[in-house]
């Protein structure tokens, strides 16, 4: 089986252990995800799985989307799958035990103990300065200072031109981030639930992506 799956980020809560310890967890909505598209070597020069996620609306779909959730056509060779609002890629080395329409839960690709990277948008927080999006020191706060939060000397300045990857400021976050070495502490395959333990990228209800490491 492949060993990714997505997710819904739901939210964090804690779970009691054994010896009375207290562990914070990740509540993630993982799966059921359906399987879209197989992909082969013949056809598209590599092997992997096309899984999609989450319940959309149908006329919140495009005609192209549509189209291929459906299998174009009438006609089509391809059999019809439910429409998604997420569709990723999982590569694998094998596809022929994966059939489209086929649905995979938590439970299929992940169990507790296992050590997973989860993937997803960090949280947006807008314009920022340097402060607080480098963690610049700032100017003096007293004696008639004017300069305080601004960003000050930003390299040289012979070229006449701002040097590419220059530390000013800018739009902070909504980027792809990914945090490693998290442990899976529980897997509810009924409820579609998994508990991670730490905090994963983004805000609640964001897309998260689940691999095994």
């Amino acid at each position: 089986m492949i060993d990714t799956i997505l997710g819904k980020k739901i939210g964090m809560t804690q779970v009691f252990n054994e010896d009375g310890s207290v562990t914070p967890v990740s509540v993630i909505e993982a799966g059921p995800c359906i399987v879209t598209q197989l992909k082969s070597v013949e056809t598209d020069g590599y092997t992997a799985v096309q899984v999609g996620f989450g319940a959309i609306r149908e006329k919140l779909v495009n005609r192209p989307q549509k189209g291929h959730l459906r299998g174009g056509l009438k006609n089509s060779r391809y059999p019809h799958v439910p429409l998604c609002r997420n569709l990723r890629e999982v590569r694998t080395d094998d596809v022929s035990e994966y059939s489209v329409g086929q649905a995979i839960s938590v439970g299929d690709v992940l169990d507790a103990g296992d050590v997973v990277k989860v993937t997803g948008v960090s949280k947006g927080k807008g314009f920022a300065g340097t402060v607080k999006r480098f963690h610049f020191h700032g100017g003096d706060q007293t004696h008639g200072s004017m300069v305080h939060r601004k960003p000050q000397s930003s390299g040289a300045t012979d070229a006449a031109r701002t040097f590419k990857g220059t530390r000013k400021p800018g739009h902070m976050g909504a980027r792809t981030s990914t945090v490693r070495g998290l442990r899976v502490v529980r897997v509810d395959s009924e409820r579609n639930l998994l508990l991670i333990r730490g905090a994963v990228p983004g805000a609640n209800g964001g897309l998260l992506t689940i691999s095994k490491i």
